[in-house]
């Protein structure tokens, strides 16, 4: 009853705007799941980041690259204006497990492209297609520029919402279970050290926005900007120690400023929130 009734609540509170949300839930207590649009192929932003997280954790444990390996960043990906490595000058060198602290907590795309380089965007593709995420394509490192502003999904990375909701049940569960950590191609210890990094999270104006304070939340945001505008964030939300409910949320085709004056970003991330808080505390205690 207590899903019923909070599906209807959330379905309400995206009724209620107008763009595109698309969303996954699941009750991490009893297992019951439920999602609105779950399997329609959105632009996934950074939420990507995930995947590529666990796509390189798997190339860590195959023994083809390593945690405490020297990167040297380069310039090669620092046209971007995603994350703080963009403002350095190129040429120092920071460890691998790095690289992907800051792919995750700040959203850096020049870690991001450096580490798709050196995983390949085919084993991130593999790894999606092997655990389900069938409505999932990693097609660029980094984000492509000038695309125009009615451009399909087809042109950017793209995923559903029950596509990453999978992907974090996975992790969770791997966490725990080695049968579940090696569909990842990892291990408990590399899940666990992906759930630390993903509730390292520093960018918390989604998910964690209206939750109590100091709430663990293992989660990835993702903005798309340009014409076509989306706001994203999925993740894992605890209460205490115990993870309580994955929620991913995928808005789209959000325009610049609704009708009220409302800027387009500020009413998607407060709509994130509100679900957010609303499955808190309908799920819990």
């Amino acid at each position: 009853m207590a899903m019923t009734a909070l599906v209807d609540r959330l379905n309400g509170m995206c009724d209620a705007v107008p763009f595109h949300v698309g969303w996954y839930l699941e009750d991490l207590r009893t297992g019951a799941r439920a999602d609105r649009h779950g399997h329609v192929v959105v632009p996934s932003a950074s939420t990507r980041k995930i995947a590529i997280l666990m796509a390189a954790l798997a190339e860590v444990q195959a023994g083809r690259l390593a945690l405490d390996q020297p990167v040297t960043i380069t310039s090669k990906h620092q046209d971007t204006t995603s994350g703080v490595f963009q403002h350095l000058r190129p040429g120092f060198t920071i460890t691998f497990r790095d690289c992907l602290v800051l792919m995750i907590i700040v959203s850096d795309n020049t870690c991001t492209g450096t580490v798709a380089d050196m995983v390949g965007l085919d084993r991130v593709n593999a790894l999606c297609r092997a655990i389900g995420m069938v409505g999932t394509t990693h097609r660029h490192g980094t984000p492509p520029k000038g695309l125009p502003p009615d451009h399909g999904v087809e042109a950017v990375n793209a995923t559903t919402p029950g596509d990453v909701g999978l992907l974090l049940g996975l992790i969770l569960e791997g966490a725990d279970d080695p049968a579940a950590a090696a569909r990842l191609g990892s291990t408990p210890e590399h899940c666990r050290l992906a759930l630390e990094i993903l509730s390292w999270q520093k960018l918390r104006t989604r998910l964690p926005s209206l939750l109590p304070e100091r709430t663990r939340v293992a989660h990835k945001t993702g903005t798309g900007s340009g014409g076509r505008r989306c706001y994203n964030d999925a993740g894992i939300v605890y209460r205490g120690d115990r993870p309580l409910f994955i929620l991913s949320a995928y808005t789209d085709r959000v325009l610049a400023e609704l009708p009220d004056g409302t800027p387009g970003f500020a009413a998607a991330a407060g709509l994130i929130g509100r679900m957010a808080r609303a499955a808190y505390d309908a799920l819990g205690p």
